[in-house]
């Protein structure tokens, strides 16, 4: 259960942060603007984010495997189109795939170790499969900048192609299928209900933006600007950048196992595992104003770097606890609800670092100003510091 669906979440890591590498690639060999570039990199979040309300329903009605099965396949057609494509239309059409392909990633690890596991090893079992899942992160890191000269980017997008129909494959022979609790089945009726009820409760509006801010730098950088931003504030080249992103996705794995142990600790000890998703958002905010300070030491950059991914990762642990505020039969669609929320909230990032970016010249090298960044960064730091104090002020309200 837990393997099978956290190398489909890989899938979809992988999807999100090869741009980071390719991207600068893409826009000198394509001719492409920092706008272009980030709505490139957007379309796939926008894609992403239309797909999660149905799919929870998909996902409480069907179940975890024929859904992510169905999905796999048709993001290996969304990484086949992208490694064809002559142009940006082309390009875009196949990041609009690989969103609606990868959309289950995260969700059906979520609804399956939800569905098999009791309550208070879920969000542990969560940081496992997350920690496996980030392995997409870091291949897409070094392999891929020593893969670049000699399969292209084209390549890069065949060999991801392959390996999702393999993992499409893996999940239709091994997965076991849920039983049906007793009753009569629920309705197509009942599931919109039942997620109307989520959106309407105020306890989901208190806890599930505010959690999916958590990911929101992940999503919005290491899906793309995180390359970038090294090659023009920190200075460095690709391979350096590479080896930094590398182990960033590292400290992204133990950051998974942490933060879900943490939360399943906190839990035994009677602990509302809602403070860990708080203290990582405060850390997240602390680590940004960093960055915005433009440091070009490799330790300091290196270090603020690491401990961005330590407490970002705490995004998984915090859907859990959002989760756990729901009944279990609505798993599916609390968590594509709050995920909906970060997509959006990740494309309009995304595309919003682009916009302020070319609000500053170009610079010599063909990157933007470093100034361009810090401003950039000031955006989700005012957003996630809000977040945090919605979500402090909710915790000590909630009885």
């Amino acid at each position: 259960m837990t393997l099978p669906f956290a190398a489909a979440h890989f899938v979809n890591q992988a999807a999100r942060t090869v741009m980071a590498i390719v991207g600068p690639v893409l826009a000198v060999e394509l001719g492409l603007s920092a706008v272009e570039l980030g709505t490139l990199a957007a379309c796939m979040f926008a894609a992403y984010a239309v797909t999660q309300l149905p799919l929870g329903v998909a996902l409480d009605a069907f179940g975890a495997r024929r859904v992510q099965v169905a999905l796999m396949a048709l993001a290996a057609l969304g990484f086949a189109i992208f490694a064809l494509s002559p142009g940006f239309t082309g390009l875009a059409l196949g990041r609009v795939l690989l969103g609606v392909g990868i959309s289950a990633g995260l969700m059906a690890v979520l609804k399956g170790n939800a569905d098999w596991f009791e309550r208070r090893r879920v969000a542990q079992v969560i940081g496992i499969s997350t920690a496996i899942a980030a392995v997409g992160s870091m291949v897409t890191t070094v392999p891929v900048q020593a893969l670049l000269p000699t399969l292209g980017w084209r390549g890069v997008f065949w060999v991801l192609c392959a390996v999702t129909l393999a993992v499409a494959l893996w999940i239709f022979l091994a997965v076991p299928e849920k039983p049906r609790g007793p009753g009569p089945a629920p309705t197509l009726g009942g599931y919109l209900a039942s997620s109307a009820r989520i959106l309407a409760s105020p306890t989901f509006w208190l806890f599930g933006p505010a959690v999916a801010t958590i990911s929101t730098f992940n999503f919005a950088y290491l899906g793309l600007w995180a390359g970038p931003w090294l090659r023009d504030v920190a200075g460095m080249d690709g391979a350096t950048r590479a080896g930094v992103l590398f182990l960033y996705t590292l400290a992204m794995i133990a950051g998974s196992v942490l933060t879900g142990s943490a939360a399943s600790r906190a839990e035994r000890l009677g602990l509302p595992a809602v403070i860990v998703p708080i203290v990582a958002l405060v850390a997240v905010v602390a680590v940004q104003v960093g960055l915005m300070l433009q440091p070009r030491e490799f330790a300091v950059v290196l270090a603020l770097f690491l401990a961005m991914a330590l407490f970002s990762a705490a995004g998984s642990v915090g859907y859990v606890v959002v989760n756990q505020m729901f009944p279990p039969d609505l798993t599916g669609r609390v968590s594509t609800a709050t995920n909906t929320v970060a997509l959006g909230l990740a494309f309009a990032v995304q595309a919003a670092v682009g916009w302020v970016l070319d609000l500053w010249p170009r610079t010599d090298s063909g990157g933007w100003d470093p100034d361009g960044y810090s401003w950039a960064l000031g955006t989700t730091v005012a957003l996630q510091a809000v977040a945090a104090l919605v979500m402090v002020t909710a915790l000590r309200r909630r009885p």
